[in-house]
């Protein structure tokens, strides 16, 4: 299973857990996966198409997977997904 890192603004979903584990052969499993085992937090990072949000950006192993194949990014046991929110300020 892949480890997620849950930033904090999303941590009430996972009983403010800060990794968590979930199953998955593809990017979009494994963040269906965290949704079907942590409810709620798919909204978060899921717009009403399925397409990631656009102020959420989603990293697997230090990449950002807009630069890999999106979604589809194959996954590996061992592999870590990231998960930060874009900030904004003035």
């Amino acid at each position: 299973m892949a480890t997620l890192r849950i930033p904090t603004p999303m941590r009430g979903f996972t009983g403010n857990l800060a990794e968590v584990a979930a199953p998955g052969a593809t990017v979009r499993e494994v963040l269906k996966n965290l949704d079907a085992r942590h409810p709620g937090i798919g909204g978060r990072v899921f717009d009403e198409r399925g397409a990631v949000r656009r102020y959420v950006n989603v990293f697997l192993n230090d990449e950002d997977i807009r630069a890999l194949n999106g979604l589809d990014t194959p996954v590996k046991d061992a592999d870590r997904i990231t998960l930060i929110p874009a900030m904004a300020g003035g």
